[in-house]
């Protein structure tokens, strides 16, 4: 009986306390409590081809060898599956993720990964952007390729700093308007 008790004390206790934290009020100041009237974002098209994605690739390459930047530069479709990748040579190693992370992001998410660093940097309320997934990047240098008005991918870039990054970045992108 004493363990009968003891239990429907505790299921009691945890239902209050779920009960308590439900009850924590909007914050007005937040911009994620309003509710915009239209959602408005960039439509997917076809995947990028190889030979565009090449495309894109050297355009990036070329920025980054007429700069002496050593930079690692990835192509993805819009699923964010890699179509294509350059390791120039004196690239740190860690920018071989780095780069396919940035590309992968601005893909799945629609915009540039500067637009994350951004919002990260600047508000309490976008704290939650980290836990968006495992393959979520919050640093600039990932820019969506969009071809008639729609996206067919996106390059990503890392190796440098970050302006570095996403210089070369939108280099590539450049290459298919």
């Amino acid at each position: 009986m004493r363990v009968i008790t003891s239990a429907l004390a505790l299921c009691a206790a945890i239902v209050m306390s779920t009960a308590a934290f439900a009850q924590v009020p909007a914050n007005p100041n937040n911009p994620a409590e309003k509710v915009p009237e239209k959602l408005t974002y960039t439509p997917y098209g076809a995947p990028i081809t190889l030979a565009d994605a090449k495309k894109v690739a050297a355009a990036a390459l070329a920025e980054a060898t007429k700069r002496g930047w050593p930079m690692c530069i990835a192509v993805v479709q819009p699923s964010g599956d890699l179509v294509y990748f350059e390791k120039m040579d004196d690239c740190q190693y860690a920018s071989i993720t780095i780069s396919q992370r940035k590309a992968q992001s601005a893909a799945r998410f629609r915009r540039p990964t500067l637009v994350f660093e951004r919002l990260i940097g600047n508000s309490q309320f976008n704290a939650y952007l980290p836990t968006l997934g495992d393959t979520f990047t919050g640093s600039r240098g990932g820019n969506p390729l969009v071809v008639n008005g729609h996206i067919i991918g996106a390059v990503g870039v890392s190796g440098g700093t970050g302006s570095q990054d996403d210089t070369i970045s939108q280099a590539g992108a450049a290459a298919l308007k």
